[in-house]
């Protein structure tokens, strides 16, 4: 999640910033006690199911913390990030929110983030080597740590094993070519009226999850370029694309499809690329005939199970807060492996933390252990706030290239030529820092 910087940076003070910012954190947690009597009352803002559950986690933290009370506004999805930015410029931001992890880049170039390592570098509770590497490294911006991981998602392969087993498949794939054999001899199984995949054209996660298993970077030159001519992306684009040409995936976007679980049950596609939030869905929403039939994998990389986008949310300390002590309390608490496995229990969130995934619930779960597998190579998507209109790029451009309106060499010359048009504020930023030095 993010949007595009709406506010200018001011490249020397954030710099001065960050050299006193560990003193400057050190005084406010000391010089921020309360009077006696008095009940510090902090502002929490959540998106979603993860702000409709977490009250119920903070009676717990109110219990332990009597003199602190923390009100929770909920945001919608869609109005968040304006939200947010509407926040900081009328410096209305709350004490701690529940950030998306591709928000956290713009919110840091704002200066609107107070940097944690001094408080992780204290704390007896956020490990930093429990967390899986990927997700970590989301919260890390040009080498500070602006947030601490509250959940995190990675899309893989939900799959008919049924399907599988009657087109010939006796095992997951683990690679692309494992792959393509199976699309192939699945697509034979089913006929000219079913599809071995869904992948939806109004959807670019598919496609960047595929193409971050290569080791050419999405960007380029410091971030502030497109590099989607490089041979890994476009060994990835034709994967994809090959799917389409060979009809294993129909050329639908998601709006197409009335009822995915439907489909799914009904053998439609056999293989669905999508998240973790979509395992109490499909246990909810598949009927029961086909409820021991459907698994899900690791996806499948160039030669092996690869990596993918390390998505999820992170907690953050605003530097308007008035609390950063208490703030702080609240992080350790919701960060605590007890408070996350509860947490995963309210709304299926994923824990950050590999210890988390020991205890017997998580570790006896036949649809997590895929999700424990990848989430140990899964990636951060490029930390630049431009980044989700790139993202969208990709979707159009991938679309034309599917549809056939343009060959893939044209369309990603065109890609690189849009997304270097997007990051040309942050070339010239970057230019007149260094040139400031």
């Amino acid at each position: 999640m993010q949007g595009p910087v709406n506010a200018s940076v001011n490249r020397r003070r954030l710099q001065h910033a960050g050299r006193v910012g560990a003193l400057l954190l050190a005084l406010m947690l000391q010089g921020c006690g309360k009077p006696p009597g008095d009940r510090v009352v902090l502002r929490m803002w959540g998106i979603g199911r993860e702000a409709e559950v977490v009250p119920v986690l903070l009676a717990d933290f109110e219990r332990l913390h009597p003199s602190i009370r923390v009100d929770v506004q909920a945001l919608p999805l869609t109005g968040a990030h304006e939200k947010l930015l509407t926040a900081f410029a009328g410096d209305a931001l709350p004490d701690v929110a529940q950030l998306g992890n591709t928000w956290l880049p713009e919110m840091a170039a704002l200066g609107a983030l107070v940097p944690l390592q001094p408080l992780v570098d204290a704390s007896s509770v956020i490990q930093p080597n429990d967390y899986f590497g990927g997700i970590w490294d989301t919260n890390v911006i040009d080498g500070r740590l602006y947030g601490v991981p509250w959940y995190v998602d990675t899309r893989l392969v939900f799959y008919r094993k049924d399907i599988l087993k009657a087109a010939g498949i006796a095992e997951q794939p683990r690679d692309w070519n494992e792959w393509s054999v199976a699309l192939a001899a699945i697509k034979a199984h089913v006929g000219p009226k079913r599809y071995a995949i869904l992948l939806p054209l109004n959807e670019y996660e598919p496609l960047l999850n595929l193409a971050v298993q290569e080791s050419d970077p999405l960007l380029k030159d410091n971030d502030t370029r497109g590099n989607f001519q490089s041979p890994g992306f476009r060994r990835a684009f034709d994967f994809y694309l090959d799917a389409f040409h060979r009809d294993f995936a129909p050329q639908m976007s998601a709006t197409q499809i009335s009822n995915v679980w439907d489909e799914f049950t009904n053998g439609f596609f056999s293989f669905y690329i999508t998240g973790p939030w979509n395992v109490g869905e499909f246990k909810r929403r598949l009927p029961e005939r086909v409820q021991n039939d459907w698994g899900t994998m690791p996806l499948p990389g160039p030669k092996a199970p690869g990596g993918a986008i390390a998505g999820g949310s992170s907690l953050v300390l605003f530097k308007q807060s008035k609390h950063p002590r208490e703030v702080w309390q609240l992080i350790e608490f919701l960060s605590a492996p007890t408070q996350q496995l509860r947490f995963h229990e309210l709304c299926g969130d994923l824990p950050p933390r590999r210890s988390t995934w020991d205890d017997p619930a998580l570790a006896s779960d036949p649809y997590a252990h895929a999700f424990r597998e990848q989430l140990e190579s899964a990636k951060p998507a490029p930390k630049v706030p431009e980044w989700e209109r790139i993202a969208q790029q990709v979707r159009l451009a991938s679309e034309r290239a599917v549809r056939g309106n343009e060959s893939p060499d044209v369309v990603l010359r065109d890609l690189d030529l849009r997304t270097d048009e997007i990051l040309e504020k942050r070339r010239s930023m970057i230019s007149h820092a260094e040139g400031s030095q």
